[in-house]
C-alpha cells in the first residue's frame, strides 16, 4: 500500500520538529543560542533566534510539535526547552545512572554490521550509544536508513560488568559504547 503524502500542517509539524532537532542537538550557534550545561534554552529565547533567522514558530506551533512527536524528542520544563537525547554538542543532560533490562535493542543495517562485528556499538558523532527497549522501535529507527537489523544487546551483562546506563525521559536507553562481545547479531546464537 502506498503511503500518502502528508498534508500542509503535518508538513509544518515536521519541519519545526527538524529545525527544533538541528538546532537543540547539533547547531545551536548557527541561530545564536546558547544552550545551558544541561542543553537547557528558555523558550521565548528559542522562539526569537527562530524568528530571527527566517523561520519564525509560534508558541503553539512549538507546544504541538512537542506534543506530537512519536519519540519524544523534547522536553519542556519551566519555561525552558532541550532535545531529550542525541546530542553533537557538550552538553549533560544529568540523568542517573539507571539499571537496565537484560536486554536492549539496536537498529542499523547490514553495511554497517563487519565495523559493528569489529568496533562493537560507539556513539559516533553523539555522546553515547542509543538503545531500546524493544525490538519494535529498534526496528523503526534501523528503517530511518534502509532495510533494519535488530542487534539485541546483552545489558544486563554490561551492566554486572560495570558499563553505566541511563535512560532519558523519552525511554531512549543510552550507554558510552557496546563492546562487541555483548551483541547478538541475527541468525547467530
Amino acid at each position: 500500500m502506498k503511503e500518502r503524502p502528508p498534508a500542509a500542517g503535518e508538513q509544518r509539524t515536521v519541519k519545526v520538529s527538524k529545525y527544533l532537532s538541528k538546532h537543540l542537538r547539533h547547531s545551536p550557534d548557527r541561530i545564536g543560542l546558547v544552550l545551558d550545561a544541561n542543553g537547557w534554552v528558555e523558550i521565548d529565547t528559542l522562539l526569537a533566534a527562530a524568528a530571527a533567522h527566517r523561520f519564525p514558530i509560534t508558541r503553539a506551533e512549538l507546544d504541538h510539535v512537542v506534543a506530537v512527536n512519536d519519540k519524544q524528542r523534547f522536553a519542556v520544563e519551566d519555561g525552558r526547552i532541550r532535545a531529550s537525547q542525541g546530542h553533537s554538542v557538550d552538553v549533560d543532560l544529568a540523568l542517573p545512572p539507571a539499571t537496565p533490562p537484560a536486554y536492549l535493542y539496536h537498529g542499523t543495517v547490514a553495511a554497517h554490521l563487519d565495523a559493528i562485528r569489529a568496533e562493537g556499538l560507539r556513539p559516533m558523532n553523539r555522546h553515547a550509544v542509543h538503545l531500546s527497549r524493544d525490538r519494535e522501535t529498534a526496528t523503526r529507527v534501523g528503517a530511518r536508513r534502509g532495510r533494519p537489523v535488530v542487534l539485541s544487546v546483552d545489558a544486563g551483562a554490561m551492566h554486572r560488568d560495570g558499563h553505566v546506563f541511563q535512560v532519558s525521559a523519552n525511554g531512549v536507553w543510552l550507554t558510552s559504547a557496546v563492546p562487541p562481545g555483548f551483541l547478538r547479531f541475527p541468525g547467530r546464537r
